[in-house]
């Protein structure tokens, strides 16, 4: 039987791991040297890398809740090569308390900042003139989110970081906004660490591609209310008059949660939206595409109906589902002018699906998710087995809001275990582990993407985020010594012999 090259060439295989996560000395993974051996251990491994959104989070650390959806995160910029360039010293950064193993996001806000306020206040005075040149080009050249997004952070920094819905009516409005002399400054320090930080993205980005590494990126579906987006555009979201929100996000009741996930992000007004041409979302999704290679959209149903919630509703059992922009949103992407858009962009459909969100994303093209730990829950009933899958999907064996694959052996309802025993021939979990990650790998979806957790085969302790809970999420960080040549390439033997080299 003849085989088409094409079947074979568009069969990948990626790894899922925050950059938060990479090893690095100063509490967080970076875009640093760290940042770099991964990316060297993934070429070995013959492997793509998924991360999880980059956004400069706000309260709770939640990626997917941050004050923009266009910056940056100041953590992941590299404080070494601040270093080599004559902006800090070693000594001052060594001086700080970074905390040990998991991420100290406390620590980090305490610390980070003022080691940033000092290499903006050098940058000024030793800055190049092309150093210069660039910052202004930057500037420029992102006006249409960046301007926003400094004058937010000057005001909420003056504001002693309250949500800017607790700020005084003359900046609340940001038509009402006489921007003073003294946030000037602060509104520049807010680009320098922006360009910074896009900067070293740029560069890291840049030695992924020559190491044959794509990077797929991650796009919450909703913006945090407490954000420059929110602030600056109230008209394109579902707000009162005194910019309120009327209702907010969330998913209903199900089995996993008896009152449903109140998340609390503000709704769009996807009419409003329509009238602009979906300017903002083109140019989100614009601005995310040059980041990265592929981009996952986070809850892709909520653009076929989304979950309406009274603002201040305990929990979400109250809320209704709402139309969404459907396949005028659709249309509206392929306006990007990228021929091979489908290929570019993943459509996260968990959760609960009807025949019309089926039908939106059939109709366009992108491919669905699926999760294999899913595959053998009692709770929810979906097409997760691997022999249900079409070509055009991309399967995992568990996501960030999932536990670790072993956790999943070690927590899951007995009769669950059983039945994926049973599917994948296997009788104790370490072994079960390896069965999941072949059977993702050995499917037939385009693309296999496996948690690091997993090839290392680690327990609950590792997992990256529990839904509705707070205080312990997001805070995982790889052992340095984890990635070894040895696994390296077992996992590229595994990637090759199932056909994934790309």
């Amino acid at each position: 039987m003849k085989i088409d090259p094409s079947t074979i060439n568009r069969r990948k295989a990626g790894i899922l791991l925050a950059v938060s996560s990479l090893p690095s000395p100063y509490g967080i993974g970076t875009f640093g040297e760290a940042a770099r051996d991964w990316i060297g251990f993934l070429e070995k491994a013959k492997q793509q890398w998924q991360i999880l959104p980059l956004g400069h989070t706000s309260w709770g650390d939640s990626p997917y809740m941050s004050f923009s959806a266009f910056a940056i995160s100041p953590y992941y910029i590299d404080l070494d090569e601040l270093c080599g360039q004559g902006l800090l010293k070693k000594e001052e950064i060594d001086a700080l308390e970074w905390g040990q193993g998991r991420v100290d996001y406390g620590l980090l806000f305490k610390n980070r900042e003022p080691l940033l306020r000092k290499a903006f206040s050098r940058f000024k005075r030793l800055g190049s003139l092309g150093s210069m040149e660039e910052l202004n080009k930057f500037c420029t050249e992102n006006t249409f989110w960046l301007d926003d997004y400094c004058l937010f952070m000057a005001l909420k920094q003056k504001n002693n970081g309250k949500s800017w819905l607790l700020w005084e009516e003359s900046e609340r409005f940001k038509e009402n906004v006489y921007v003073k002399e003294k946030l000037m400054e602060d509104i520049k320090y807010h680009a320098f660490v922006q360009w910074t930080a896009w900067t070293q993205w740029s560069a890291l980005k840049t030695y992924a591609a020559q190491k044959g590494v794509s990077i797929i990126g991650d796009m919450p579906i909703y913006v945090a209310m407490d954000s420059a987006d929110v602030w600056a555009n109230p008209h394109l979201f579902q707000l009162d008059q005194d910019r309120k929100p009327k209702a907010v996000a969330g998913c209903p009741p199900d089995a996993f949660s008896a009152k449903g996930q109140l998340w609390g992000n503000p709704l769009y007004d996807w009419d409003k939206m329509k009238e602009t041409g979906f300017a903002w979302w083109l140019n989100r999704m614009q601005e995310s595409l040059s980041f990265f290679d592929v981009v996952r959209i986070d809850h892709f149903r909520g653009f076929e109906s989304y979950y309406s919630i009274p603002n201040n509703a305990e929990d979400a059992s109250g809320g209704s589902w709402k139309k969404g922009p459907g396949i005028d949103f659709i249309s509206a992407l392929r306006t990007l002018g990228e021929e091979d858009h489908k290929k570019r962009i993943i459509a996260e459909d968990l959760g609960f699906l009807t025949d019309e969100v089926r039908a939106l994303l059939d109709r366009s093209g992108f491919p669905c998710m699926k999760v294999l730990q899913f595959a053998f829950d009692s709770r929810e009933a979906g097409c997760y087995m691997p022999y249900t899958y079409t070509r055009n999907c991309a399967v995992y064996t568990g996501t960030h809001d999932n536990t670790t694959t072993l956790g999943w052996f070690r927590t899951a309802y007995p009769e669950d275990v059983k039945l994926a025993k049973d599917y994948l021939g296997v009788e104790d979990e370490t072994t079960g582990v390896w069965a999941f990650i072949r059977a993702a790998l050995s499917s037939v979806a385009d693309l296999a993407v496996i948690p690091m957790q997993d090839y290392l085969c680690l327990d609950e302790s590792a997992r990256m985020n529990t839904p509705s809970s707070t205080g312990a999420n997001w805070q995982w960080r790889l052992p340095a010594d984890s990635p070894t040549d040895a696994l390296a390439q077992k996992i590229a033997r595994l990637t090759k012999i199932n056909g994934r080299c790309g």
